[in-house]
């Protein structure tokens, strides 16, 4: 039997990340994908990387895991840089892009936010050429020119889960564990490959939010107040 549980936007909630975990081993699935952002916004990064690495068969990187890597003068990014181990900076720097993944003769694609880079957002809301540019290959996923295009498609970043189904191909976002955008409550998904054709299902989550909120509190989270609308209202930091 082949289930494929998919994770994304860890975003240092380990208590969010350890009732997904929990709900994934009650349904008895052992491989698990993650599609990058660990850390940032939410206090624990570390401690969710350990968690990532002990769990997780394939992880690639997003664009916090990326960008944490740089020097930087804003104190936001510096107190989640300064509570990373150089064992996590290592393990961050070697995410690769993306996965593939061949499954009952599909090419299923793996990333964080597009076929380009890891800061590329594409929402379900834009125009269908920009979404259907998730299936293209770029130098960075098709670096040996096979020009062999994604069946499936799945991706993070946006916080939003979301599937849409086109002529070339399914589009999957899978939403995010740690930092919903849509609804408060943990997502993810399950790719199900034990029958002929592919399927997908969203799994949703509720964990103790106020918990989590009162562990970011005692350990000094700095913007405190936009974790806070993001975890209990669903509500984007950057509207």
């Amino acid at each position: 039997m082949t289930k494929i549980a998919i994770i994304s936007d860890i975003h240092g909630n380990k208590t969010a990340l350890e009732a997904v975990l929990k709900d994934i081993r009650l349904r008895k699935i052992e491989r698990i994908f993650c599609l990058g952002d660990l850390i940032g916004k939410g206090p624990r990064g570390s401690e969710c990387i350990e968690l990532i690495q002990k769990n997780c068969e394939r992880v690639v990187r997003g664009n916090w895991d990326v960008f944490i890597q740089s020097p930087t003068d804003n104190d936001f990014i510096q107190w989640f840089k300064y509570r990373l181990t150089i064992k996590d900076y290592q393990y961050l720097k070697s995410l690769p892009f993306h996965i593939d993944l061949e499954l009952n003769g599909q090419l299923i694609r793996f990333f964080h936010a597009s076929p380009r880079s890891e800061f590329e957002r594409i929402l379900d809301s834009h125009p269908l050429e920009k979404r259907l540019s998730m299936f293209d290959n770029s130098t960075i996923t098709d670096p040996n020119h096979n020009n062999k295009i994604p069946d499936i498609v799945f991706y993070g970043d946006i916080h939003t889960t979301f599937l849409h189904t086109y002529t070339n191909g399914i589009l999957c976002n899978v939403g995010s564990v740690g930092n919903s955008l849509d609804l408060t409550s943990a997502s993810y998904a399950i790719l199900d490959g034990t029958y002929a054709n592919n399927a997908i299902q969203f799994i949703r989550v509720k964990y103790d939010r106020e918990a989590e909120l009162q562990i970011a509190q005692a350990l000094g989270l700095p913007q405190f107040d936009k974790y806070y609308d993001e975890i209990m209202l669903a509500k984007y930091r950057n509207v």
